[in-house]
């Protein structure tokens, strides 16, 4: 079996690119994204999301990272006006430039452990029975992955190295676009004149983007963006205006060649977004028709390269994708007509805009347009709800389905749980009332990941407790979610990407007194993936976990059934996002706010934790105690630092573990579990850190002490010392610097958060219980020299 980089390669770090890997990473797949441009695009290009995406986008909970964005619910087709209102949480366009939804997806792929290499130009393509191998011209080299999906544009390399087929019709006509800086000219709404097409719209930046069109000109022959003297002169000739003054920010055309690939899946390489399906972006149709691809596809992929895929699940992207992108360029293509077509189409124009004040005719063009009509074959069934979109309101769910009960028989949950049960690593069960912007479906329904209903009952129990399993409900979770979890498999979803092995759909049969090569994990009681309810039952103190190591702590720790309690010192929403991210994906904790290093600290602590742990389980137990939060020393030289700085770093670093151990004795368990981050510095020279790493090294004598005082109880102390983990120091966004850093590490990459908190989950579980004051070197070979 080869070794593999990643479970997935994706090429092209667009928008499309960026929510694929950022669903892949939710669905447990390991993600490579490569990117020709050393820096992200400054071009803003498309600036329109529809209602469809945008109920995506917050099922994902990602709306608060775009902001607030201004919405009209006007659109248009082929430039006839349209009232795009529909029953939706987000009916209308809400208008967004490229740029800022690629940095947010970009933070968010990022923030999941998607790993990102810019100036990594993808060069040659090699498919392999068992994967794919991707050549680049960046300096880290070639990428092996189970798959490889090509999100790299209209121009795409990876479709020209596949030679993939790619029919359909050649351009015939173009839209010259630019964005012009120091300008003042009319907004212009598709505005027909004798010559040509002008459309004007200036931003709240002053910035003015500017498309025209000459009635009977056709499409060019580029090999390049056009200059700014040929939209300069065009806009004269169609408005009698003079822009030449201005200064052009950017530049570009887009004609209407509509082609598609003649199949989304071929073998070990897939294709979304632009790559996929050319067209033009009339009403910002093709943004969205790219994101909806990436929702479609990630949970597919994740489900097969985690090995719980049922049988065809990934071939149905083709199937529905492929049907949906040729319906959109067909609706693109008619208006592509309207829009840029002369006198000729007059006619046409005139009886459309009539036909679009009616409102059924209206309703249709824009649930086409925004992507709310759209009805998947989802299996056997007549419910009308069956294969539609079901905007639920449940945000952060990622790649897992949803089975949400009726509301009028809320007695149900019981029996849907245990019918759900042996699927609960893939679907959670959602019993919360429905948002009021979202209506109730008026039945108990199964919902895929990516928003689509596979299964709808209406019926009540008659009576009783309503225990009998929904008729069909197995059969659709199967279909769509692969066969239940065997009694004590444990799918490993936090594997760090570095040179895992290759991984079939069809695991190989064992070798003589072992496992099958690639097979998912088994758990044992004792077995190396402990299982992902292995702290059911069990209460932990992360502290210091808002952020950082402490938050990839608290995660890891909340999704294997512990109660946590996430501590930080300064407040504020950070902690109160790691508990609502933790809630979200089924799990439980609270947050407690108290300062360390000041008088009073760690009993103010307590306090709050005690309080909170009293309210949800009745005691004030506390079952493993992670001693995580710390300040660094600043890189202030030994000469330089001060006496406030050195207590400083004391208190905080080494007083208050201590204190927090000896405040907790009357609350651990007998057999719990205490864990204090050190770090590698205490193993490896750095003049500008001394008095950090003295603290450090302090911290690690707790555990060569604690280890004897607390072994009568069955208690294990152990320090894990990371080395260089990223973080949300401004350093970790340069790439040239990450490089450098990563070079330390016998893996050439620097840590990411999860590396160190599986270690700590490691020390938290009975596996360690024959391990106890240690010392774990998590540096990923730094301290090897």
């Amino acid at each position: 079996m080869a070794a593999l980089d990643c479970d997935v390669v994706v090429v092209g770090a667009g928008p499309v690119g960026l929510l694929l890997a950022g669903e892949l990473r939710l669905g447990g797949a390991q993600v490579v994204v490569l990117e020709r441009r050393a820096e992200p695009g400054t071009e803003s290009r498309a600036s329109t999301l529809h209602a469809r995406t945008m109920e995506i986008l917050d099922s994902r909970g990602l709306l608060d990272r775009l902001g607030p964005l201004p919405n009209d619910v006007m659109g248009h087709f082929g430039g006839i006006p349209l009232d795009l209102t529909l029953p939706s949480p987000y009916p209308g366009q809400w208008k967004i430039p490229q740029t800022s939804t690629e940095a947010a997806l970009r933070e968010w792929a990022l923030s999941l452990g998607a790993d990102l290499r810019p100036g990594h130009e993808v060069t040659g393509l090699t498919a392999h029975p068992d994967h794919v191998t991707a050549e680049t011209a960046g300096p880290r080299g070639p990428v092996s992955a189970r798959y490889l999906v090509a999100c790299d544009g209209e121009d795409s390399t990876v479709r020209r190295l596949t030679g993939a087929a790619f029919p359909g019709e050649p351009a015939r006509r173009e839209l010259i676009r630019a964005d012009v800086a120091g300008i003042d000219i009319p907004a212009r709404r598709f505005q027909r004149l004798p010559r040509g097409l002008a459309i004007a719209a200036r931003n709240p930046q002053g910035v003015t983007r500017v498309m025209a069109h000459e009635f009977g000109t056709p499409a060019r022959e580029r090999s390049g963006a056009p200059g700014f003297a040929e939209i300069r002169d065009l806009w004269q000739r169609v408005t009698g205006e003079d822009i030449g003054h201005g200064d052009a920010l950017w530049v570009n055309s887009f004609a209407d060649a509509a082609r598609q690939v003649a199949h989304y899946r071929q073998g070990r390489v897939l294709f979304a977004g632009d790559a996929a399906h050319q067209q033009m972006p009339i009403g910002g149709q093709a943004l969205n028709l790219g994101l909806q691809d990436a929702a479609n596809l990630g949970w597919k992929l994740a489900l097969q390269v985690t090995g719980r895929a049922p049988e065809g699940l990934l071939d149905s992207y083709h199937t529905e994708r492929h049907a949906v992108g040729s319906r959109a360029l067909g609706n693109i293509k008619a208006q592509a007509l309207l829009l840029l077509g002369g006198a000729e189409v007059e006619a046409v124009r005139e009886v459309v805009a009539e036909l679009v004040r009616r409102e059924p005719v209206r309703a249709h063009l824009a649930a086409m347009i925004s992507g709310l009509d759209i009805r998947y074959d989802t299996g056997p069934g007549t419910h009308e709800l069956l294969g539609r979109r079901l905007a639920h309101g449940h945000q952060g769910h990622g790649s897992r389905g949803l089975l949400r009960p009726h509301t009028d028989a809320p007695d149900r949950a019981a029996g849907l749980r245990r019918a759900l049960a042996p699927w609960s690593d893939r679907v959670d069960l959602v019993t919360d009332g429905t948002p009021a912007a979202v209506p109730d479906p008026g039945a108990t329904v199964l919902i895929r990941p990516d928003g689509y209903v596979v299964w709808a009952d209406e019926e009540r129990p008659r009576g009783g407790s309503g225990e009998v399993e929904p008729a069909g409900l197995g059969a659709a979770l199967r279909r769509w979610f692969g066969e239940p979890a065997a009694s004590g498999t444990a799918y490993d979803l936090t594997r760090t990407p570095h040179r895992t092995p290759a991984r079939t759909q069809s695991p190989p049969p064992a070798a003589p007194g072992g496992p099958a090569v690639g097979a998912p994990s088994h758990t044992t009681s004792h077995g190396r993936d402990a299982g992902m309810n292995r702290f059911t039952g069990k209460t932990a103190l992360v502290t210091g976990s808002s952020r950082g190591i402490g938050r990839a702590i608290a995660l890891r720790l909340a999704r294997e059934g512990a109660l946590v309690v996430v501590h930080s010192s300064s407040g504020g929403r950070a902690a109160d996002d790691v508990v609502a991210t933790i809630e979200k994906d089924g799990g439980r904790a609270f947050a407690v706010r108290a300062e360390l290093g000041v008088p009073g600290d760690v009993h103010e602590l307590f306090l709050g934790l005690e309080q909170g742990l009293k309210e949800r389980t009745g005691t004030v137990d506390l079952d493993i105690l992670v001693n995580n939060a710390g300040i660094m020393g600043g890189g202030v030289a030994a000469d330089a630092t001060t006496p406030e700085q050195f207590d400083r770093l004391f208190a905080v670093n080494a007083k208050a573990p201590f204190f927090a151990i000896q405040r907790a004795l009357k609350n651990l368990t007998d057999g719990g579990r205490v864990i204090n981050i050190t770090s590698g510095l205490t193993h490896f020279a750095n003049p500008e850190e001394i008095a950090y790493a003295m603290t450090k090294g302090a911290v690690e004598q707790l555990a060569l002490h604690f280890a004897k005082y607390l072994a009568p109880r069955g208690i294990t102390i152990n320090s894990v010392a990371p080395g260089i983990t990223r973080n949300d120091n401004p350093v970790f966004d340069i790439p040239e610097a990450v490089e450098q850093m990563g070079q330390l590490s016998a893996f050439g990459r620097v840590g990411e958060p999860r590396d160190v908190a599986d270690v700590v989950a490691f020390l938290a579980s009975d596996d360690a219980r024959w391990v106890t004051g240690a010392f774990l070197d998590a540096t990923g070979g730094t301290l090897l020299g």
